[in-house]
């Protein structure tokens, strides 16, 4: 099997053959299609991929040979409720293809996700799709990436013609033709003076890029005296630019003409940026101490994460690895480190941290979509290891005697709560395995149990929930119904009160005897339960008044009238009786929640929980945010302004924050965010306590 695995096409021995891209792109911007696309052109018989929800939903990886190169292409979601699918993508590649659709624009969709890229640092290539279907021409389309994305978008490739009519592209730096009205494989040839003409507005420009970006002063000196660097020479400066960051090269796609892949694929060997100029993420020892990052050498310490779990019911776990410096080999035992409190600030109780030591299994590699085995893996490959029992999504795999961490990139808050019950017996016996399964291959994934035991899936939006009831009933077999979320309200006291509360069964043999007096009053909001004696003259043994707060307490716990607890009330007992032989503990736990019952009644309020809501959105959208909130009984505290982001603040009810992660999206375009928090709780409207059974 070792031979095998090192004549294998994919085989590299050294981490500049490898490229890692992730393809970036919202929904309807031609970025799946374009992936099918680059794979259709290097993998013979690919035939592709269904759209089910969960591909479109996952971080997708499929490897190709690209001459010299090995391109591993990860396909990330766009849809911003797999947002941290995304941001594995981008801890995972080393480079980016932004795509747009050139039909569309860019939308706040869009700029979102460019938002994500660029506070990754990722080198970013930019996709421009449907050009034969824009209204606009390629100029035109450029310039709005300009102005939406900085003066950094540099086109590498113009299209020859204009919409429908468009029959290939030239290289600026090249000046090659690529022709496809042939149909077929394109033909390559050199361009002529006609397509000089095309290329001469922007070729200035992408120098001047490049030797801003890639810092070349002989390149300066040339253009500067009109000669000519060479093709080779230029492509080499495109890659250290691109590596930058803030040089972001265009190529236009026609995906009915297959236009774009090979151009996009040329530019993956040639002006990509490889795993050596893209610097690792920086790592943390056990201790706290820092460490810089680990420079991308094969025979340096091992430091490895992984970016994705998957989960079967037969086969068991599949991680997908990213080797970030030196190599991993099949069966050597690893450190496997879960530290995310170095980097949340707290631990996570479904996912606590964790040290542990693993023998490394069969190592795999994809060839197109298929997994093949292989004994090594050098840093700057991405493979997938599987039955790693305790490595889970984000974890650091390093060798045993030099252990540090790599920081987990931020999942999004589940903000979203679906409440779910098992349909049947059976299926409760496997919905608790199943949720431990999901909960440790998505990370966004929170599971809590809320009023009255409820079982509630914290996700984060409507499709991630929608994807999870269906993963728990295909992949796992087990039967859940969806509920309406409880919300946790409060009972608690309008005005004073006084009660007597007996509990009185003397009918034969040991009888029961226990009456209290009490006196209720409502205490301000959080101040919880008090419980004060003023009885004089042994009215109530010494022995019973805790039994009296105990039954108060109880009570209390239980709620008086709608069945929600009673709290901020202060109970006082006055006064009582009791029997010198009948009376016992129960029986005054019996009278003192009598009492409290007695004295409540026509008294009693209704409290609801109030989040406080801290919402960050563009200010293109501040005005529907803001006249959103106060539909939901929210009171605005007040806002921050940064730059173009303001963050508002704002007490919300709870019972209208069900919805508000799909509203929030809604009404800014999938670009506001928010957090809540438990602040308290406030008077219900009576209006809407009828409601609240």
């Amino acid at each position: 099997m070792s031979s095998k695995a090192n004549t294998s096409p994919f085989h590299v021995t050294q981490p500049d053959d490898v490229r890692n891209v992730v393809l970036v792109g919202n929904a309807g911007s031609g970025k799946t299609s374009l992936f099918e696309a680059l794979l259709r052109s290097r993998v013979p018989g690919y035939r592709g991929e269904k759209d089910t929800a969960e591909r479109l939903s996952q971080l997708y990886l499929a490897s190709l040979r690209n001459a010299d190169v090995v391109i591993n292409l990860l396909d990330a979601p766009g849809h911003p409720d797999f947002v941290g699918e995304l941001r594995a993508g981008l801890r995972a590649a080393d480079a980016a293809i932004f795509v747009v659709s050139a039909a569309d624009g860019i939308d706040a969709a869009a700029q979102a996700l460019w938002d994500e890229c660029a506070e990754a640092g990722i080198p970013r290539v930019i996709a421009l799709t449907k050009l034969d279907a824009a209204h606009d021409d390629f100029d035109g389309a450029v310039e709005a990436l300009q102005e939406a994305f900085g003066e950094g978008v540099l086109p590498t490739h113009v299209p020859v013609g204009r919409g429908p009519a468009i029959t290939g592209t030239v290289g600026v730096l090249s000046h090659r033709f690529r022709d496809y009205s042939a149909g077929g494989v394109p033909l390559l040839h050199e361009g002529d003076e006609s397509h000089e003409s095309l290329v001469e507005a922007y070729r200035g420009p992408l120098l001047e890029g490049l030797i801003q970006e890639a810092e070349d002063d002989a390149l300066m000196e040339s253009y500067l005296e009109g000669a000519d660097p060479g093709r080779d020479y230029l492509l080499r400066d495109l890659m250290k630019a691109t590596a930058g960051a803030n040089l972001y090269p265009v190529v236009p796609v026609v995906q009915a003409l297959g236009l774009g892949a090979e151009e996009l694929l040329s530019l993956m060997n040639q002006g990509f940026p490889t795993s050596s100029l893209h610097a690792n993420p920086a790592t943390v020892r056990l201790t706290g101490e820092p460490e810089p990052p680990a420079p991308t050498d094969p025979e340096g310490p091992l430091i490895a994460q992984v970016v994705r779990t998957t989960t079967d019911p037969f086969a068991g776990r599949l991680s997908m690895v990213r080797v970030f410096a030196g190599t991993l080999r099949s069966d050597d035992t690893v450190h496997v480190s879960g530290h995310r409190s170095f980097f949340v600030g707290t631990d996570d109780a479904v996912r606590p941290d964790h040290d542990d030591e693993e023998r490394i299994g069969q190592i795999q590699y994809a060839a197109g979509t298929e997994l093949k085995p292989k004994t090594v893996a050098i840093a700057g490959e991405i493979v997938m290891v599987p039955k790693l029992t305790t490595a889970e999504t984000g974890d650091t795999l390093t060798s045993r005697d030099d252990v540090v961490v790599v920081p987990n990139w931020h999942t999004p808050p589940a903000l979203h709560p679906v409440a779910i019950r098992a349909a049947t017996r059976n299926d409760e016996g496997k919905l608790a395995v199943a949720l431990q399964r999901l909960a440790l291959e998505d990370t966004a994934v929170r599971v809590t149990r809320g009023v009255g035991d409820q079982l509630v899936l914290w996700t984060t939006g409507q499709a991630h929930a929608d994807l999870l009831l269906n993963r728990l009933g295909d992949g796992y077999g087990v039967n859940v119904v969806p509920e309406e979320v409880r919300i946790g309200y409060r009972e608690t006291l309008t005005g004073p009160a006084s009660a007597l509360g007996r509990h009185v069964k003397q009918s034969g043999g040991h009888g029961q005897y226990a009456v209290v007096t009490l006196e209720v009053e409502p205490l301000p909001r959080g101040a919880g339960f008090v419980f004060v004696d003023k009885v004089v003259g042994g009215a109530v043994p010494r022995q019973f008044i805790p039994s009296v707060e105990k039954g108060v307490r109880a009570q209390l716990e239980r709620g008086v009238d709608s069945g929600h607890p009673m709290v901020d009330v202060q109970v006082t007992l006055t006064d009582g009786k009791a029997h010198s032989v009948d009376s016992s503990d129960m029986a005054f736990q019996m009278a003192g929640a009598a009492a409290l019952k007695e004295a409540a009644q026509g008294m009693i309020a209704l409290l609801e929980p109030i989040d406080l809501v801290t919402v960050t959105v563009r200010d293109d959208y501040l005005g529907a945010v803001m006249s959103d909130l106060p539909g939901r009984r929210g009171q605005v505290l007040g806002s921050d302004t940064d730059g173009r982001l303001v963050t508002i603040q704002a007490l919300v009810p709870q019972a209208e924050l069900a919805r508000y992660a799909i509203d929030l999206r809604g009404l800014t375009h999938g670009t506001g965010r928010f957090t809540r928090a438990a602040h308290g709780y406030e008077l219900l409207p009576p209006g809407l306590a009828m409601q609240v059974g």
